[in-house]
């Protein structure tokens, strides 16, 4: 039997039915947009091409080309060790948020600069307003603790025109505040995003890490997709650093997800009528009651829960609005038309 060739066409499983990544990649076409791919790309025992999802390297060349493939970012880089994420678990919550503008809109998602969100923890990749601008047309303001994170976002912004004016960076100067000192009292955000920092503490961090790297290389000794059988055999070592990469603030702070999202929450509180919805994802089921329970301390208005499965992963984003009935149709007729 002839050996199956790339099929980029087959579905992937539980993405939204919008994101441009729910097909296999094409890696041939991929390549063409962004040669520096080439050297990553092998085919696995079946015939189909892929790319070492254990090597950083490939991870990160492999996401400068969908950057560039799919959202016409010519000039994308992150400095060595930073969080490179996954391209389309990013792109669905960008999708998903757009649905919960378009219910909040009469069914219809707004669009255009005029539309503005706030991505906090937006990294040295700043890859969700990248995504939400470009496929939206949507206006960001991004912030981190990090300040070579927002140095790189900037960059990244500033050496591609097709972001010219549409994604400012804010670097938080106090790493126990979250919203305190971003947004300020005349900023208007339709929505925010984060993607919080998911573990405890370094060693937190680094077991997770290394589990994450030994079921990579199970399920590509399984399914065929390492460039080739020996990366995952059994004498070769798990390297301590995880894939897609990440800095401190980015994986890990104290008390983990569950403290953060809490702050997040009260911190929200405290801006009331600065954003229309309040979201962030919560990877941890468990955490869900404690972060129920905070919501209505802090009296919100609606709270919505939205499930987002990719592969075998299922997570969720949590939005809230603080807006009554009544602020929430003049906010829609005043500012999405």
């Amino acid at each position: 039997m002839a050996p199956k060739k790339n099929q980029p066409t087959q579905k992937k499983e539980g993405l939204h039915p919008r994101n441009l990544h729910n097909q296999r990649y094409d890696f041939d076409a991929l390549i063409v947009s962004c040669p520096g791919l080439a050297p990553f790309v092998a085919k696995n025992q079946f015939g189909n091409l892929s790319v070492d999802f254990s090597d950083p390297a490939a991870v990160k060349m492999l996401n400068k080309a969908l950057l560039h493939h799919f959202y016409k970012v010519e000039n994308w880089d992150i400095p060595p060790g930073y969080l490179c994420p996954p391209i389309p678990g990013r792109a669905d919550y960008i999708h998903y948020m757009a649905d919960l503008l378009a219910a909040s809109n009469k069914g219809v998602i707004p669009q255009g600069k005029h539309i503005h969100g706030l991505d906090i923890g937006m990294g040295a990749n700043c890859v969700y307003p990248i995504i939400g601008h470009r496929t939206y047309g949507w206006r960001f303001t991004g912030s981190d603790i990090d300040a070579l994170s927002v140095k790189s976002a900037t960059l990244i912004v500033e050496s591609n025109r097709s972001l010219a004016g549409a994604i400012q960076c804010r670097l938080q100067k106090n790493p126990d505040n979250i919203f305190i000192g971003i947004i300020n009292d005349h900023d208007v955000f339709d929505f925010t995003l984060c993607n919080p920092p998911f573990h405890a503490s370094l060693e937190e961090a680094t077991v997770g890490s290394e589990r994450k790297v030994r079921n990579l290389r199970a399920n590509a000794s399984k399914k065929g997709s390492g460039r080739n059988r020996g990366l995952f055999s059994k004498n070769h070592a798990i390297k301590p650093v995880l894939n897609f990469g990440g800095q401190k603030a980015e994986l890990w702070c104290p008390g983990g997800e569950a403290a953060f999202i809490q702050r997040m929450t009260i911190e929200s509180s405290e801006k009331p009528e600065n954003c229309f919805w309040y979201s962030t994802l919560v990877s941890k089921k468990e955490n869900l009651p404690a972060l129920y329970k905070v919501l209505k301390q802090v009296n919100a208005v609606d709270v919505r829960t939205i499930k987002m499965v990719q592969g075998q992963k299922l997570t969720r984003i949590v939005a809230w609005t603080f807006l009554s009935k009544e602020q929430q149709i003049q906010w829609r007729e005043e500012r999405w038309g």
